[in-house]
């Protein structure tokens, strides 16, 4: 198989190593199977969803050095899905195959802290925030940021787990004790008009194309619902929302498909000013949208990008407003209705338990544009 130290193009037939075994995964593999490539996934759970489209799977801890390396040694190219991986696994793995994304990019964007610090170090303005791993380092925050703010663990955060909101009359070192000693950091409230994200790939010899800027709502802290083109988002916006993608991407030698979160904050005069929330070092749920939305979709892109074969057109499908809206618990079980309801592009993930707050599929929905 490939030399971790080369930079191959991967030709169909070759086999693409997949970390995590979710429904990302589970929508990377299929998008590779149409490419002519075999998967391998590696995931630590037996009912992994991604194992079911997978030509190969190794069922295997992730601090398993001696099955990370044979699973490694059986690819040409290893990528993966989430980013809580331990960098020691991502360590194996680049010593054994290409690793793409690199374990430096997985480094500095799996910890929120390294994230905000590279970030604000490039020029980007994120929401204000400080360290916090006692009560005192907590108050002293509290002080310097005011409230509301949003306490959060510095890594393996999603979803709305990991954070709290902090507001007057909260106690500081009992809303601390909930995290029972994790490295936490306190994130100044931003009041911000809309949510978007830009979903973007970067290949290996540095070429660039990002998806349409989208504006993302949530529920109860998880993603409801995603809409492109944003609406309100100005075109102005929406061209400074991509190029801090690229700057981010870039900084990182990034190779691969990525999600930035950012806020937009309405400023003096209407102008609307721009916050980086979060980097997600993979394929994105705000970009689920891209499967039929777009022309080429995230997970096809990912393809391509780790593979180091030319990046596909990111224009969205016929000019069309797209809607992807995640199914979430119960939610799943109207599969039959959407399957009924025309124009409705219905994805399930094969997870056999709907549990409450478990993402269980998406819809996807094209509008003529108004």
């Amino acid at each position: 198989m490939a030399s971790p130290t080369s930079s191959p193009q991967i030709r169909p037939g070759g086999t693409l190593g997949i970390v995590g075994g979710g429904q990302l995964g589970r929508m990377i593999a299929l998008a590779a199977a149409n490419y002519g490539l075999k998967v391998h996934i590696y995931a630590p759970d037996a009912d992994s969803p991604a194992f079911d489209v997978a030509h190969a799977h190794t069922l295997a801890p992730y601090d398993d050095a001696a099955a990370l390396a044979a699973f490694a040694d059986a690819c040409d190219v290893v990528t993966y899905e989430f980013e809580n991986i331990p960098h020691a696994t991502a360590a194996v793995l680049a010593e054994h195959a290409t690793l793409r994304p690199s374990a430096t990019a997985l480094l500095t964007t799996q910890d929120r802290l390294s994230e905000k610090d590279f970030v604000t170090s490039l020029g980007i303005p994120t929401a204000p925030y400080r360290t916090v791993d006692t009560v005192e380092d907590l108050v002293r925050a509290l002080e310097a940021l005011g409230r509301p703010a949003v306490l959060k663990t510095r890594r393996f955060g999603y979803d709305g787990k990991g954070q709290r909101m902090i507001r007057e009359g909260d106690d500081p070192a009992a809303l601390l004790a909930e995290f029972k000693g994790a490295p936490c950091i306190l994130e100044g409230f931003v009041p911000f008009e809309r949510e978007i994200s830009v979903v973007a790939a970067r290949g290996p010899d540095g070429t660039f194309a990002a998806y349409d800027p989208c504006a993302n709502e949530h529920r109860d802290h998880i993603l409801a619902l995603t809409r492109v083109p944003a609406p309100g988002l100005t075109r102005t916006t929406g061209d400074a929302a991509v190029a801090i993608a690229r700057a981010i991407a870039e900084a990182l030698d990034y190779v691969g498909v990525l999600a930035v979160e950012m806020f937009e904050i309405a400023g003096p005069e209407g102008a609307a000013r721009l916050v980086v929330n979060e980097i997600a070092p993979r394929v994105h749920n705000s970009g689920h949208w891209t499967i039929e939305g777009a022309l080429t979709s995230q997970f096809a892109q990912t393809v391509r990008a780790v593979c180091g074969w030319p990046l596909g057109d990111t224009a969205r499908t016929g000019g069309m407003a797209v809607e992807m809206e995640n199914l979430i618990g119960a939610e799943g079980d109207a599969w039959a209705d959407l399957l009924a309801e025309p124009g409705a592009h219905l994805h399930l993930y094969g997870k056999a338990e709907a549990r409450p707050g478990r993402k269980m599929g998406h819809v996807t929905r094209l509008k003529p544009l108004d």
